[in-house]
């Protein structure tokens, strides 16, 4: 099987698996909810991000994300249908590569639809506030935003293709971004910018100090995604089905 029908059969499965269409809702729904709560408070602090209280809804709606990454992989580890899979694609890294375009493709478009969504509805209730945000700045939180969910649903799908389960990744993501990424942040200073979630939460903020900035946090937050990745791409090639 080419890489064409193989693609097909991948977003065949992201469409009928009920709890994948789930996430992405969940996604939209999070991330906009929380954001229109953030954009609701306001604040007359000196210190006060517009832009990231706007795209806030972001850090509990990225959960969402990387369940997507995590069960869309998860799903060919059950009831033996990785060796279905791959007596139709027996080229192993053909088929690893379908299942990753068919999982990047819905995560940045979903992403970029919530990004715009969170940020309107949280501005709307800024008001005044938000007006110090240059529409330049808002693009490019609004596109860094959406490339940033779906690094991340990436960087699960990796992670996935390793641990051979979605259980074990998100045990282990969720609780590192929710807990251990902002211990180590407090702790670690400049260092945790180049943790995959604090680089590229970057792009989300007007203002920004450290190492890094929005396009080059991104870019470690790439790499991290790049690694997760070609560990999975490794362990489906290497191991059994």
């Amino acid at each position: 099987m080419g890489f064409a029908p193989a693609l097909h059969s991948e977003w065949l499965k992201i469409r009928t698996l009920r709890s994948l269409p789930g996430a992405l809702l969940a996604l939209v729904a999070a991330t906009t909810a929380f954001s229109a709560l953030a954009g609701s408070d306001g604040s007359s602090d000196p210190g006060f991000d517009p832009l990231f209280t706007a795209l806030s809804g972001v850090l509990p709606g990225q959960i969402a994300a990387i369940s997507f990454g995590a069960m869309a992989v998860s799903a060919e580890y059950h009831g033996g249908a990785l060796r279905l899979t791959l007596a139709a694609v027996p080229r192993r890294g053909r088929w690893f590569a379908a299942k990753v375009t068919a999982i990047a493709v819905p995560a940045l478009l979903v992403g970029l639809l919530t990004a715009c969504t969170a940020h309107a509805v949280a501005r709307a209730g800024l008001g005044p506030a938000a007006d110090g945000v240059t529409t330049g700045e808002q693009v490019r939180g609004v596109l860094g935003c959406g490339i940033y969910l779906m690094l991340m649903a990436l960087f699960a799908a990796g992670l996935t293709a390793v641990l051979r389960g979605a259980v074990a990744t998100l045990s282990l993501l969720i609780p590192f971004i929710l807990v251990v990424s902002f211990v180590i942040g407090d702790a670690a200073g400049t260092v945790a910018d180049f943790l995959p979630d604090k680089a590229g939460q970057i792009a989300l903020h007007q203002t920004y100090d450290g190492t890094l900035g929005p396009w080059s946090g991104l870019a470690a937050t790439a790499l991290w995604t790049t690694a997760a990745l070609l560990a999975g791409a490794w362990s489906v090639r290497r191991r059994d089905a």
